[in-house]
């Protein structure tokens, strides 16, 4: 018997999913408790119709995000932070603060997805790789000025 996942079912698969069940297993556990629906014919077809959907905005996603790290890839970008008499910083510069230099220019770049090699603790110029999506990363350059 084929039915619709309504939730994720250990060992049968993920919300969404059309899967092969045996009758009994479907109609006295997965449907009873309201794991999953009977698969009719326009049920799958609106399931296919779902999942081309969003394969399509995926890619869409996908587009965007190469276009934005082809456009940012190589720019140089100002962070500011305190720092105290001979230039001894104060805390770090940080994924958000990063992320807030972005969006100051004109980029909304989540701060999740900025990956830092290691605390950066000085004034200077760094190299920051943003992991835009699964498979597109780029380069920027961070300037990091003190500010008193």
């Amino acid at each position: 018997m084929q039915v619709i996942l309504l939730q994720d079912v250990k060992g049968q698969g993920k919300k969404g999913e059309l899967v092969d069940v045996n009758e009994g297993y479907a109609r006295n556990f997965l449907i009873k408790k309201g794991y999953a629906e009977v698969a009719t014919a326009n049920k799958i077809n609106d399931l296919k119709q779902k999942k081309a959907s969003a394969d399509f905005h995926k890619q869409e996603e996908l587009k965007a995000m190469r276009a934005l790290a082809a456009e940012l890839k190589g720019k140089t970008f100002k962070v500011t932070i305190k720092v105290g008499q001979g230039g001894k910083v104060f805390g770090s510069v940080t994924g958000a603060n990063i992320s807030e230099a972005l969006a100051a220019a004109g980029y909304e770049v989540d701060k999740k997805k900025v990956v830092l090699e290691g605390p950066i603790k000085s004034v200077g110029l760094y190299s920051v790789e943003l992991k835009l999506a699964e498979g597109v990363s780029t380069s920027i350059k961070i300037e990091v000025a003190g500010e008193e």
